[in-house]
């Protein structure tokens, strides 16, 4: 049985206000959306740059390219992982070089997922300029790392855990603090928020 949240911190109304104002400062940012291509890094960072690539072709009338980001082998805590890691898909379609790259994820944390995510990328090629989108701040960097765009900022301490749940893989759209411990006890891991 799940234990019920510390903080319901943002319903689906909210989530979509941010993902709407995440598009309009993205378009603006770069002068519309000429190379422009976001990659969402599996799994919650994947629906989430969906539709913020949805709301810009809203703006634009033309919505921008979307790729899927699997960062699994860049992780430099593979080794502490299950021994048998689940890999998800990377489908990255454009030519990387000389595009703008927005990386999309739902929660950063200490910036160590985002510093694999850029390892990726580079292997892949040469982008003119990466910037990181996110639904939730939590703070706490390891790395100097800073997302240009935010959905919400959310001060917690190391003891708390933040879990984004998304229609399209959790049924429901939410954003939620829970006590760590609790959280790892009922979840059974710490997907959501040690990034």
């Amino acid at each position: 049985m799940q234990q019920p949240a510390k903080a319901h911190l943002m319903d689906a109304t909210a989530m979509d206000r941010a993902l709407t104002r995440i598009a309009h400062e993205i378009v603006e940012r770069n002068r519309g959306i000429e190379k422009l291509y976001l990659v969402g890094i599996q799994r919650r960072g994947v629906p989430l740059a969906e539709r913020i690539a949805d709301r810009i072709a809203r703006i634009e009338g033309e919505r921008p390219g979307v790729g899927i980001l699997d960062i699994t082998f860049y992780r430099d805590d593979l080794s502490l992982l299950n021994q048998n890691p689940v890999v998800n898909a990377t489908e990255i379609s454009c030519a990387i070089y000389d595009y703008i790259i927005v990386l999309v994820d739902d929660v950063i944390y200490t910036g160590r997922t985002v510093r694999a995510a850029i390892e990726a990328i580079f292997d892949m090629g040469r982008p003119a300029r990466i910037q990181l989108a996110v639904m939730i701040d939590r703070g706490h960097r390891e790395l100097p790392l800073r997302p240009d765009f935010v959905g919400k900022n959310v001060p917690t301490s190391r003891s708390e855990q933040i879990e984004v749940s998304v229609v399209e893989i959790d049924g429901f759209d939410s954003v939620d603090l829970y006590d760590r411990e609790e959280y790892v006890t009922v979840h059974g891991g710490v997907e959501g928020g040690v990034r």
